[in-house]
């Protein structure tokens, strides 16, 4: 049995983190250490600013050209027609230097995004195991997935959409205070900060609907992951409508929530559209009356309603940008906190690779819990010397599992040391540790692609030739080259188009792929049939000869040729010797072998059994001779 995981020591963030935390985070990605992406972002301000200075001139143009086409002279007909080309111009201009500054910074957001989703996926494999055992791989995915279509979402709209929007604001209420007076400035300032306000304040409070909306997603969605993926196992008890009610449930919480946001949306645009719609009313009626009155023109008057109708639609999509960009930083502060998770095991300053020469394996007084109130390990002392095998046995939850775990210093230890070649394993580098050891364990997950991939796992850079060598040494070369695609045949998801046998053949092509100086076996046969077992068996035999080799067994039929067995004990090393050795001693491991072996002969005499049942049942429906029913 795996031990459950001691609560995880790894420093966690504040619950919350500030949205301009969030954007500082984010900034330095964008300002990269390279001289073509620094000028790329400054580039692209450049053409920001001059599409919104074009695209704000554009309704003087307009303006002009209707008060000189109210003259009704024939002879100014060449000044309009001047002032519209030049107008046409200025359109053209503001679509192409909006269009070039999406081309140019195209590359920075795109690098950022790639860099950001590099250092997070880098991140989370240098977190430690007990991380990823309290963690929901299906809404950790989520969680970065929502994170990086996050910043794409903040780089698109803020950057080009929301500061260009503030940038047109300014601009076009010091014209209107320029031109007109500080009335009309004032009008359109007054709208535009009762709006802001308005959508800061509902956005706000709608906020709590979509992350209960989030939350809930992301539960169903791991629900439905993990129930697909123990697909036999739900088929085996027969729980389908157990599951469905477990995943509708998670969708009826997020139903709840959705109808709730929808709802709070459309008071939200109510309450803009009103604002607005005030504010183009009054600057309107004003607007009319000057120009009644004679002191503006029919060219000022379009002006003005022309700038308002301008700053109309930005506004009118500022209202769902924001709501965007809230969501979008509330998705990359989930994903960014992953980054302020900080590993509860990692490498000493100053440490050095592995130096590893014979393999010898040495636990000295080992003290490990995964919780204070229960010792797994307490103080085990074993050597595993070079070349030779050395077997642990005992009952589940008496910390064998946590031995392999612990020489792969997935956990550290409470006291005591573990050496290999004299080298105490928390002062070299992990990457050099797990190098030098390979392991064939118990459930052999596979990763869903070919059969060749896998096997090349052990080593990424080994040839074809050194892929199908390994495969022969494990015993499966013949299996694969028999199968319609050979090496490239796809394995499933964790390998459930395979075979126990043949998985854990694909696990020893691996290991041996890798060439480790020290193997271990966990329990790497307990769950298969003892025909397949067997072979196995030999085949792990050929794979450890002339190296250090540590088993955890459960089966003790399978490490009777250890050179020293261990029999552990709430966590205590109980006993320790070789197999006769301690049949003689008719202490906790002949018992332990005695009530295997008789399980073996019931298990044994209820096959012959059914085997022979069988055969009466098969000689009872069969078919009487020709002729027998005239007797």
């Amino acid at each position: 049995m795996v031990e459950m995981p001691r609560q995880a020591r790894e420093m966690q963030p504040p619950a919350s983190r500030s949205h301009m935390h969030t954007i500082r985070t984010l900034l330095p990605y964008l300002w990269q250490r390279s001289f073509e992406m620094r000028g790329r972002v400054v580039l692209a301000m450049m053409l920001l600013v001059l599409a919104k200075v074009a695209n704000v001139y554009v309704p003087i143009l307009y303006k002009q050209a209707i008060d000189v086409l109210g003259v009704n002279q024939a002879t100014l007909i060449v000044v309009p027609i001047a002032i519209l080309i030049a107008y046409g111009i200025l359109r053209i201009a503001t679509v192409a230097f909006g269009e070039l500054r999406d081309a140019v910074f195209a590359k920075v957001a795109e690098r950022a995004i790639r860099t950001v989703s590099l250092r997070v996926f880098e991140h989370l494999h240098r977190l430690s195991l007990s991380f990823h055992l309290e963690r929901r791989t299906g809404g950790l995915s989520r969680a970065i997935e929502r994170g990086v279509k996050g910043i794409e979402f903040l780089l698109t709209f803020m950057l080009f959409n929301i500061l260009p929007t503030l940038v047109e604001i300014v601009m076009v209420c010091g014209i209107l205070w320029w031109f007109y007076g500080v009335e009309y400035a004032a009008i359109t300032f007054v709208t535009i900060s009762a709006f802001i306000a308005f959508t800061l304040t509902v956005t706000e409070w709608r906020l709590k609907f979509r992350r209960r909306m989030n939350q809930q997603d992301s539960q169903a969605h791991t629900k439905a992951i993990d129930s697909l993926l123990n697909y036999e196992t739900v088929k085996y008890f027969g729980n389908e409508a157990h599951e469905a009610r477990r995943f509708d449930e998670s969708r009826r919480l997020y139903e709840e929530a959705a109808v709730q946001s929808k709802t709070s949306l459309s008071l939200l645009n109510i309450g803009q559209g009103a604002i607005i719609a005030i504010g183009l009313t009054g600057i309107t009626i004003k607007a009319g009356y000057e120009v009644a009155a004679g002191t503006m023109t029919i060219g000022d008057f379009v002006l003005v309603n022309t700038y308002l109708i301008q700053l109309y639609i930005p506004l009118n999509f500022l209202g769902f940008v924001y709501r965007e960009i809230k969501q979008s930083l509330t998705d990359m502060e989930a994903m960014f906190e992953l980054m302020h998770v900080y590993p509860e095991i990692e490498d000493k300053p100053g440490a050095k690779p592995l130096d590893v020469r014979d393999g010898e394996i040495k636990f000295d007084n080992v003290r490990f819990s995964y919780d204070a109130r229960r010792n797994i390990l307490d103080n085990v002392s074993f050597d595993v010397p070079p070349g030779q095998t050395v077997a642990i046995v005992g009952a589940s939850g008496a910390g064998k599992s946590t031995v392999s775990r612990i020489l792969f210093r997935f956990y550290d230890i409470e006291g005591g040391s573990v050496r290999i070649d004299g080298q105490d394993i928390s002062e070299v580098k992990q990457q050099s540790l797990r190098a030098a050891i390979g392991i064939v364990p118990q459930d052999t997950v596979m990763f869903n692609d070919s059969i060749l991939y896998n096997i090349a796992y052990g080593n990424p850079g080994a040839s074809r030739a050194e892929i199908e060598e390994a495969a022969r040494l494990a015993h499966i070369h013949e299996f694969i080259h028999g199968l319609p695609d050979g090496y490239e045949t796809q394995v499933g998801e964790r390998g459930l188009k395979l075979s126990g046998g043949e998985k854990q053949r694909v696990a020893i092509a691996r290991t041996i792929l890798k060439n480790p100086r020290i193997m271990l076996f966990d329990e790497a046969t307990s769950a298969l049939d003892s025909g397949t077992e067997k072979e196995i068996q030999d085949n792990l035999k050929e794979v450890s000869r002339d190296r250090s080799t540590l088993v955890i067994a459960h089966r003790l039929s399978t490490i009777v040729d250890s050179d020293q067995i261990l029999v552990l004990d709430s966590g205590r090393i109980v006993e320790r010797g070789r197999h006769a050795e301690l049949l003689e001693r008719d202490g906790k491991y002949a018992d332990m072998w005695h009530r295997q072996q008789e399980t073996a002969e019931l298990q044994k005499e209820l096959a012959e059994r059914l085997a022979l049942e069988e055969q009466e049942l098969e000689g009872e429906g069969a078919p009487l001779p020709e002729g027998a029913g005239n007797r």
